[in-house]
């Protein structure tokens, strides 16, 4: 099978290439294709799911260099580990959204969270970072518009520090809330070009908020998405879960090991999964280290700490009393 790959015109081929062409004997050893750069294409040839692979690591790595305007070997690794655990389960949980053709499940868990969103009106998802919690929350919410089975799209977070103090911010509501709502912005940046994303906003089909500004709302026909829930205490979750309106689809992400309110206080997020896990149409997935699709070293990183505190907790339960 043979490919054309046509290059982004704005996108630097010396920097996508690597030195000496590194970046493409890279993608060579790993996926197994042959690759040959004509002006502005790249023909990839092979069998036809490296080729595929292939040709999906080429337009990540565009896209990478476009945003960060630089492309290291590292990053080539990661786009290629992607690739490969994108080939692991076969599903047809494809995810069609505006500016790519689809986002995929990556893996096995990913896959089932995808299942839960599509199956449920109401899906609680936990995970350590990089397992696409937030990612594939907005990718269904986007196709849902795009489908035209939801009107619109509402993304909050609530603002609680990161375990810093961060003071007076200067500016107006939405210069002080910005911080906290960057990750729902990239989120959506992968998904529809800028233009057609801040018209959405000005419409009000897409509304990305504090947490606090949904009090007192009924969300009919949205896709609502409540992002880091774990910092929600027990009546912003319930606040949360009742704006649910007719022909809605609610969203709750958050990591329950990265808990920034005070020791003394329950996360609403841990709270409202043990009370409603068993009732009919709200749906619970827990990813792990083995979804996570950032960087190779994400994963280790989150082991170790992993392995950390649990040795904390035992050397706790046998310290006598």
């Amino acid at each position: 099978m043979e490919v054309i790959v046509q290059l982004d015109p704005g996108s630097k081929q010396l920097e996508l290439f690597g030195p000496s062409d590194s970046h493409l004997r890279q993608l060579r050893r790993a996926i197994g294709v042959q690759i040959t750069a004509r002006q502005h294409n790249l023909i990839i040839s092979g069998v036809e799911n490296s080729v595929q692979q292939a040709a999906e690591v080429v337009d990540r790595m565009q896209k990478h260099l476009l945003k960060h305007r630089k492309l290291t070997s590292e990053d080539v690794t990661g786009f290629i580990e992607q690739g490969t655990l994108a080939t692991g389960p076969e599903n047809g949980q494809a995810v069609t959204v505006y500016s790519r053709k689809v986002v995929e499940p990556s893996t096995a868990g990913q896959l089932k969270y995808v299942e839960t969103m599509l199956n449920n009106d109401v899906t609680f998802c936990t995970g350590p970072a990089g397992t696409g919690k937030t990612y594939l929350a907005v990718a269904v919410a986007v196709s849902m518009l795009k489908k035209r089975q939801i009107r619109r799209i509402v993304l909050a977070r609530p603002a609680v520090e990161a375990g810093e103090k961060l003071g007076f911010l200067p500016g107006d509501i939405q210069a002080k809330v910005n911080p906290y709502l960057r990750p729902l912005f990239d989120a959506l940046e992968d998904m529809m070009d800028f233009a057609q994303m801040r018209k959405f906003m000005e419409l009000d089909i897409i509304e990305i908020i504090p947490l606090a500004f949904m009090r007192g709302r009924t969300l009919n026909e949205a896709a609502i998405i409540c992002d880091e829930a774990q910092n929600t205490s027990g009546l912003q979750m319930l606040m949360v879960l009742t704006r649910l309106g007719h022909g809605s689809k609610m969203i709750i992400t958050g990591d329950i090991t990265q808990i920034d309110l005070d020791t003394a206080q329950k996360s609403g997020m841990i709270e409202a999964i043990e009370t409603l896990r068993r009732v009919k149409g709200i749906g619970v997935v827990s990813l792990n280290q083995t979804d996570i699709v950032r960087h190779r070293l994400v994963q280790n990183i989150v082991r170790a700490y992993k392995k950390k505190q649990e040795s904390q907790k035992q050397g706790q339960t046998r310290r006598p009393s």
